[in-house]
């Protein structure tokens, strides 16, 4: 999202400085300055500001910006020449000097709104959104601001609070819409801030109506994929991003909406080999985290553990204290047969209970950590984890043999014998294996006394 803010202020940033610069200011300038299109001033520095304004509608940013700074120093009460030189220092990234003439330029003149907007633009770019936003505001809020520029300057507002505060941006868009005509962007703006409150049916007429407008819109697309999913529209959603890859293919907004589309349709197969491609041809999506944990829980539908314990690892190395990627990690080292690993990282997993989202959670962990443990030939930290877990959570069949099996191999008799009984009548013949085991050991305990 920071991405389209900074798309978003960079083109409006230009919008500006094509409305004003070299003669947009001039029609407004504070006392004791001119325009240099006034042929009775005889101001002889008036060629040399014609001289930077004309580099500036030519593009020639660098040069404009070395002009201007010798003009700003020699009149530094001329917002015009003030704001020129922040919009040159600006596109040459010089954020320090471009700050300081948009400042200049308000202090000089406090009824001019363009170089507060121009102010908030750069900073919402910067990423210093609290900053952005009061500059903004006062922007849109400045006396005699075109109608074009307050919008602007809300749009902006709108886009800085997409993400963040929702019910603020859909305000704050609308009080745009109230200025100017509705954009295509204004309507997928509109799309993304239903979502974001919860309003899929009316996310969806949005993103189809944008799509209608701007037909191949990828971030439409993907928007659109992401709410009939979340509507349980499968069919639908697969459509979309099944044509939405046809004409991007590969392109990552697509493939994340894909991925969980195919997931839920049992379609592993096409989703694993979509993000392998995408993972090695683009840094940015490989590293995204929830990528990554989906594409190991896919590889775990498909039986490849050894493929999954490698991106758990990889997550686990970012992420050390997240006890669920722990126990995504124990288990899959338990399903590859690495008991004494799996020991060793459910441990540290079910030692966070604190960090976990809620008991049911820790107490799976429990027991995993049990089976782990009894499979790692230690019954005693088996049977710690258990009575942890029934703290929580009531006995299950599989965690009540797990129990028996662990009393068995201390030579618990009686708590064995009582807890193969509770096994099987928890099991009610569901796990005819361990039903079949557990009958065998209760014979051979009541021989063995």
């Amino acid at each position: 999202m920071k991405t389209v803010i900074r798309n978003f202020v960079r083109v409006a940033t230009v919008g500006v400085v094509m409305m004003v610069a070299g003669v947009g200011l001039a029609q407004n300038l504070p006392p004791g300055t001119h325009s240099v299109d006034d042929p009775t001033q005889q101001d002889p520095a008036q060629e040399e500001i014609a001289a930077a304004e004309s580099a500036l509608e030519h593009g020639d940013y660098a040069g404009a910006e070395a002009k201007l700074k010798a003009l700003a120093a020699s009149h530094p009460k001329d917002a015009r020449v003030q704001y020129d030189l922040g919009f040159a220092a600006d596109h040459n990234n010089d954020e320090a000097t471009a700050e300081t003439g948009y400042r200049a330029a308000i202090a000089a003149d406090d009824s001019v709104a363009e170089p507060k907007l121009a102010l908030g633009l750069m900073e919402a770019r910067a990423d210093k959104t609290k900053q952005a936003h009061e500059d903004l505001l006062t922007a849109a809020n400045t006396q005699g601001a075109t109608p074009e520029l307050r919008a602007r300057a809300f749009r902006a507002m709108a886009s800085l609070d997409d993400g963040e505060d929702p019910i603020n941006a859909q305000a704050e868009l609308m009080e745009a819409l109230k200025l100017t005509p509705e954009t295509p962007a204004d309507v997928r703006l509109g799309a993304e801030l239903a979502e974001q409150m919860g309003e899929p049916e009316l996310a969806e007429k949005a993103y189809r109506k944008t799509l209608e407008q701007s037909p191949g819109d990828v971030e439409a697309d993907a928007g659109l994929a992401h709410v009939l999913m979340q509507q349980k529209k499968l069919d639908e959603a697969d459509k979309v991003v099944t044509e939405g890859l046809a004409q991007h293919p590969g392109d990552p907004r697509l493939v994340a909406q894909a991925v969980p589309v195919y997931a839920a349709e049992d379609k592993a197969a096409v989703a694993i080999p979509m993000m392998e491609v995408l993972r090695k041809s683009d840094a940015t999506f490989a590293a995204n985290a929830e990528m990554t944990l989906v594409l190991a829980h896919l590889y775990e539908t498909q039986n490849d553990e050894a493929s999954a314990e490698k991106l758990y690892l990889e997550l686990v190395t970012k992420t050390p204290d997240d006890p669920t990627l722990l126990d995504d990690l124990g288990s899959a080292e338990v399903r590859l047969g690495k008991y004494a690993q799996a020991e060793t990282v459910l441990s540290k997993a079910f030692g966070m209970r604190k960090q976990f989202d809620d008991d049911d959670a820790w107490g799976d962990t429990a027991e995993h950590l049990a089976f782990a443990s009894s499979k790692n030939n230690n019954p005693k930290l088996a049977l710690q984890a258990l009575a942890a877990r029934a703290t929580v959570m009531p006995n299950s069949a599989s965690s009540l043999f797990l129990q028996a099996i662990s009393y068995d191999s201390l030579h618990q008799r009686k708590e064995a014998e009582e807890t193969y009984k509770a096994f099987l009548a928890a099991a009610n013949g569901k796990y005819p294996d361990q039903e079949f085991q557990a009958r065998h050991r209760l014979v051979a305990l009541r021989n063995e006394k």
